[in-house]
């Protein structure tokens, strides 16, 4: 998930309060003025007094030469680096991202952040948007956090559901409502994640819960932002989550609350190809994956032939980040 940071040079006290209520993760300010952003709200002020100081946690560098672009190298391998570029736009971006440097670029609307954020399909760090347009920021953090990473989903074919009895299971509750369609990829394994859909659907037993997913068993594997995995046991109120949607667009969300119960359990397994894969829900009505149709489809509803919609990638994980090495999960 790319960093947005917005530049309020020359002092606006509305450019801050719109960077506030937009969800940026920071305000670029002079010296002097990280306590009039304090006294606004909490938000990160970038700064030579601030909570992130430039000149240490973050560098700045203009971009006028092959010899800058090496500098901002150097540089990156201690801090992130603020980048200006004159003339030249996408290419000094290119050389860098393509050099792994931690870059920061300085953009002034919505589609050039987009631009710098997919640039070699990897793109920059994060952005510092410079502009007096407080709707030029709601358009720029939602082009990079509201709707960032697009997973590929793939047909799996239901093979078997069997009771596995009492377990631990784990409800997320996120800050946002989700529209039918939408989940979170969980699984037994980081290699093979398994659309899970959020209780959006009418029902006799309960009311919907548009803002949960009852994710599965604390063990499970589930996709958040950044190309990361985290266990479901250790989720936490105010983490990140990413809801997905049945054509693999993405959407940030943030949990404002976990729940462990004790509940039945059911193992469901699955083919793609001649590759089976696993997860283990909580045995319920309620409980749904999502069919290539973007449909949902009850846990007890499942049978040999279903069809519902994975995410499968090589595995491997090392505290939630891929890594390539060699490891088998059954």
């Amino acid at each position: 998930m790319k960093t947005v940071w917005v530049s309020v040079v020359p002092w606006d006290k509305d450019l801050v309060t719109a960077a506030l209520e937009a969800g940026a993760d920071g305000v670029y300010v002079e010296p002097g003025r990280t306590p009039e952003v304090k006294a606004l709200g909490l938000i990160t002020a970038i700064a030579p007094d601030g909570d992130i100081v430039l000149g240490r946690d973050v560098h700045e560098v203009t971009i006028t030469g092959k010899a800058d672009e090496q500098r901002v190298v150097e540089l990156s391998r201690t801090a992130p680096v603020i980048v200006t570029t004159t003339d030249w736009t996408i290419i000094p971006l290119e050389n860098l991202i393509a050099a792994g440097a931690r870059i920061v670029a300085r953009v002034q609307s919505a589609e050039e952040a987009l631009t710098a954020a997919q640039t070699l399909e990897r793109g920059v760090e994060g952005v510092l948007l410079e502009t007096a347009d407080r709707g030029q920021v709601r358009r720029t953090v939602a082009a990079l956090k509201e709707h960032g990473e697009q997973i590929p989903l793939q047909t799996a074919e239901i093979i078997a559901v069997q009771p596995l009895g009492m377990g631990d299971r784990v409800c997320i509750d996120t800050c946002t409502n989700m529209r039918p369609g939408q989940g979170m990829l969980v699984g037994n394994s980081s290699a093979a994640l398994f659309l899970v859909h959020a209780e959006t659907q009418d029902n006799p037993y309960v009311d919907p819960r548009p803002f949960r997913v009852n994710a599965g068993a604390v063990h499970a594997y589930v996709r958040v932002p950044g190309g990361r995995t985290r266990y479901l046991a250790d989720l936490r109120a105010g983490d990140q989550a990413l809801i997905v949607d049945s054509a693999g667009a993405t959407e940030l969300a943030h949990i404002g609350r976990v729940k462990v119960e004790r509940r039945p359990l059911a193992l469901v397994t699955a083919r793609v190809g001649d590759r089976e894969v696993t997860t283990i829900l909580q045995n319920a009505e309620t409980i749904r994956l999502v069919t290539p149709a973007g449909a949902p489809l009850s846990v007890v509803d499942l049978r040999p032939g279903s069809e519902v919609l994975i995410h499968l990638e090589a595995a491997g994980r090392h505290f939630g980040m891929k890594v390539e090495e060699t490891i088998v999960e059954r």
